[in-house]
């Protein structure tokens, strides 16, 4: 049998799904002649339509010598690093597997794609790779260019741009405040702290996730909520501050502070709520929203036991009376929960999820969904090879004809 050789186009920062919606792995000639002619639409300069342009040459190529040649792109992630190469990893299993190649020819366009190379030799003889470049350019110009391509890229124009505008307003703002230099010192270190622990991604997700628009009503309530968080805030530091006409107390003082920041801080959260439960209709998860909604309640119980904390410190209450007010508040509680699991089983059972495809936020296919558990939370999802696995349904990001998680 004559060898059996696999062209392999790389694309590790996923430039492909971010300029035509194209999810990878992509497979066969006239797929990777369409994608790359889409990319190349979409923007000229794209240097992975090229490297794409390229693998399908060298099958032509190896195909009229003979060999048994099979053709596809894989795809990473925008912000490259751990999630692209886990990307990378899953849509090489998928191509190796299906073609059962023996060999493979890796184009690439640059080093950022070469970084794959350890992952691919673990799978696959490498037996050639072809570093695709524009024949146009100059060394000192091809680098000009490539370095403006990459400062257009999000990823990194907040390292080049971001992170100095930071510190510099930072020392700015410190300096008209009178603070020093210490605040702007200590903000860069737990900035530092937080990159350093891995911690940064979950934050963005996190205030990603709050879905601020000013295209959906929605924005409206999540502005309002910001205005009364910081009255409540003003309010809070004005209890602190009359307290001090009366008492010297510390325990005392942050007690009367918190009596003033939780007077109108529920209102805060009843409008954020209002705000997700608006965006979550129109993504069609109103499941989701009833999780938030469990959030705030937890967050407002949780706000009237410290007020009732508070004035019993504060001597406006006797004991008693905050113990029957935390046993309250542990009921209250108790209740929000089970409505709230009743209430997100029905709103699972309506979304209709059993059956869609299932992709993840980078573009790449994960399966089908089989199996649904509404009281539990959990969906089923059969892969291309046969497994099933489980995803908590709150990684959903997205419900339409097919359903998007994270």
């Amino acid at each position: 049998m004559p060898e059996r050789i696999l062209v392999l186009a790389v694309d590790i920062d996923n430039d492909l799904y971010r300029k035509t919606k194209i999810t990878g792995p992509v497979v066969g000639r006239e797929a990777n002649l369409k994608a790359a002619a889409k990319l190349a639409l979409a923007d000229p300069q794209e240097t992975d339509a090229n490297a794409m342009f390229e693998a399908v040459k060298k099958y032509d190529e190896l195909k009229k010598k003979g060999y048994s040649v099979s053709i596809a792109t894989v795809t990473g992630a925008e912000k490259e690093g751990y999630i692209a190469d886990s990307a990378v990893s899953k849509q090489l299993d998928i191509v190796i597997d299906r073609f059962k190649a023996d060999s493979c020819v890796l184009v690439t366009d640059g080093a950022s794609d070469i970084r794959v190379l350890p992952l691919l030799k673990t799978r696959i003889n490498v037996n050639s790779v072809d570093l695709v470049r524009m024949k146009q350019a100059e060394k000192l110009e091809s680098t000009y260019f490539t370095v403006l391509e990459k400062l257009k890229e999000p990823h990194y124009a907040r390292i080049v741009f971001g992170i100095p505008a930071v510190l510099l307003l930072l020392f700015a703002v410190s300096y008209y405040f009178n603070y020093g230099w210490q605040l702007p010192v200590a903000l860069i270190g737990a900035y530092l702290l937080i990159k350093g622990f891995g911690v940064e991604d979950s934050l963005v997700n996190s205030f990603r996730g709050l879905g601020f628009s000013v295209e959906r009503l929605s924005f409206v309530f999540y502005i309002i909520s910001i205005v009364f968080f910081v009255i409540s805030l003003i309010i809070g530091y004005g209890s602190y501050t009359n307290g001090l006409a009366v008492t010297n107390n510390p325990l005392t003082l942050i007690a009367y502070g918190i009596e003033g920041f939780v007077l109108l801080f529920p209102v805060s959260l009843v409008l954020y709520l209002i705000g997700r439960v608006m965006d979550y209709e129109n993504k069609r998860m109103r499941y989701r929203a009833i999780t938030q909604g469990t959030y705030v309640g937890y967050g407002i119980i949780t706000l009237a036991v410290l007020y009732f904390a508070s004035a019993w410190i504060a001597a406006q209450i006797y004991f008693w009376q905050f113990l029957l007010f935390t046993g309250i508040a542990v009921v209250s509680g108790y209740l929000v929960s089970k409505m709230s699991a009743l209430l997100r089983g029905r709103a699972i059972k309506r979304a209709k999820i059993k059956d869609k495809h299932v992709i993840n936020d980078i573009g790449a296919y994960v399966g089908r969904v089989t199996a649904v558990d509404p009281r539990r939370g959990i969906m089923l999802v059969k892969t291309d090879y046969g497994n099933v696995i489980r995803y908590d349904i709150d990684r959903i990001t997205s419900v339409s004809d097919r359903i998007i998680i994270r």
